[in-house]
């Protein structure tokens, strides 16, 4: 007999955020679009999930968890719940009709894959993005009544995606009109780690909410309480997260993808600072020569290493996130003579890296690039 898929584990945190959400879905003065953003792994797509679940919902209160709405919700079968989110491109798909058919049954795929197993690591590497034939479906959707209710919710999970494709920003435009003004009865959440690299236009057209990271402790318990972590281990990979459960879950597996792009990360920040450029074209050639966009994460964690050179050298141990590299932290920021304004630099220095990233740029170029520049930055003038 087959066993039915784990619950999804209840929403933690943001108490007060989510009783101000609920009364404007119950009074009814929630904007149709709405634009969920905090850092990644944060709770946004939980969340979106969530505020379709409370709108949906029969039950007294809401949301009950035992109307049959809710039931469906849950379990991400909900016929008007569209939930929408970035994917590798399909092969072999020739025309728009193909494309569309493909990028659907992808969804489809991966919809399942979450309810098999609904805590997953945030972070992957690869390289995907929001397609103009999922936004036309989206646009199709919505024209069309709702199958249950009054209302129908699409979420567009990490909308950053609908820009960085192909260097063009149609799947963004086609959204427009569509987010302006909403068919009736027709609700759309997007969620995003890095609002500013939506479309000014989108932006301007949905009702900014802002989820903040949650508390080390609040992680901690949630990978005790659902994941049945060792509680120093679970602290640990909590303190990492910096308010990331999703970061939380790659911390906690010493194979997970946040594990890895900390380690990796840090031989980067090694080969920049150590004064042998030989070791920066060495690194740069270990990646390779396609899909850019799978180093967001590993530069957000070399940035977070340069972060914590920063608060080493200021003797600020208690704003230190790898607290187990310390000692080489201070060693290391003790011989580059760092200042606050370079380490500001060089964070600026792998954010504009970043960004050339989602531009889908030669990974070599720009991991060597970046190197460079950051020996450039925090290595101190002869």
């Amino acid at each position: 007999m087959t066993r039915p898929p784990p619950p999804p584990p209840a929403f933690r945190g943001h108490g007060d955020l989510r009783a101000s959400l609920h009364r404007a879905l119950s009074r009814g003065t929630l904007p149709a679009t709405v634009l969920i953003h905090g850092m990644p792994g944060c709770g946004k797509q939980s969340l979106a999930l969530w505020m379709a679940r409370t709108a949906l919902c029969t039950g007294d209160p809401r949301p009950c968890g035992q109307c049959n709405s809710c039931r469906l919700a849950r379990r991400l079968e909900h016929p008007d719940v569209h939930w929408f989110f970035p994917l590798p491109r399909p092969k072999r798909a020739s025309s728009p009709g193909k494309l569309a058919e493909a990028l659907e049954e992808a969804r489809h795929d991966r919809l399942a894959d979450y309810r098999r197993q609904p805590l997953r690591p945030e972070g992957d590497t690869e390289v995907k993005g929001i397609y103009l034939a999922a936004v036309l479906s989206i646009r199709g959707r919505a024209h069309k009544r709702p199958a249950m209710g009054s209302q129908q919710f699409f979420i567009i999970g990490d909308a950053e995606y609908l820009v960085p494709q192909e260097a063009s920003p149609e799947a963004a435009n086609a959204l427009l009109k569509l987010l302006e003004e909403p068919p009736d009865g027709s609700r759309f959440i997007l969620t995003s780690g890095r609002p500013g690299s939506l479309l000014e236009t989108v932006r301007s057209r949905a009702l900014p909410v802002h989820l903040p990271p949650l508390r080390a402790a609040e992680v901690a318990a949630f990978l005790e309480e659902e994941c049945g972590a060792d509680p120093a281990a679970a602290m640990v990979a909590a303190s990492r997260s910096q308010g990331s459960i999703g970061a939380a879950l790659g911390h906690l597996d010493d194979d997970g993808v946040q594990a890895n792009e900390r380690a990796r990360s840090l031989e980067l920040l090694r080969a920049a600072v150590e004064g042998r450029r030989g070791d920066a074209y060495k690194a740069a050639l270990a990646f390779g020569a396609g899909g850019a966009r799978g180093l967001l994460g590993l530069l957000a964690a070399l940035q977070l290493w340069i972060r914590d050179l920063g608060a080493a050298a200021l003797g600020r141990d208690d704003r230190v996130v790898n607290t187990d590299e310390l000692p080489v932290l201070r060693e290391t920021a003790r011989r580059l003579e760092l200042t606050p304004d370079r380490v500001a630099a060089a964070v600026d220095r792998v954010e504009s890296a970043r960004m050339l990233a989602l531009g889908n740029v030669n990974p070599q170029l720009l991991i060597s690039g970046v190197l460079l520049e950051l020996e450039e930055t925090l290595t101190p003038a002869a």
